[in-house]
């Protein structure tokens, strides 16, 4: 299978819901970067300047497995994540500046996507049609 990127739109939660609520009248947050889209990673990873251009505050750190061993990532405050109209709340986790920004696996169940690997691209759930589904068992 080939690399699959997608572009994304990544907005401050903590943003959106104060001005919902109208506590400010700012906009919210909001970069749009691309993103690497990794089933072999399990969340939202993206870029220590990304984090910073959203003005996301630490909250947490978490052991990640990757190819060189485990390694302790911090966690950061959630964002409302846009892939091709379908959006979530995610918390993040930072990765290094010099690795792309990776769009893994709980996102993509949640906006309900899976990998074309013969297209090379992102596509709605064929078992759903247009529309996003969860599944309960």
């Amino acid at each position: 299978m080939g690399k699959v990127t997608v572009n994304i739109k990544l907005t401050n939660l903590f943003d959106l819901g104060a001005r919902h609520h109208k506590l400010s009248k700012a906009k919210p947050r909001t970069v749009e970067v691309e993103a690497l889209v990794d089933t072999g990673a399990t969340r939202l990873y993206l870029k220590p300047s990304v984090i910073q251009a959203l003005g996301l505050e630490k909250m947490d750190e978490v052991i990640s497995q990757t190819t060189n061993g485990p390694k302790r990532r911090s966690v950061y405050e959630s964002v409302r994540l846009e892939v091709q109209g379908r959006y979530g709340d995610f918390n993040v986790v930072d990765i290094g500046e010099n690795v792309p920004n990776l769009l893994g696996q709980i996102p993509l169940e949640y906006l309900d996507f899976v990998v074309d690997p013969k297209n090379r691209k992102l596509i709605p759930n064929p078992e759903h049609g247009d529309k996003q589904m969860s599944e309960e068992y």
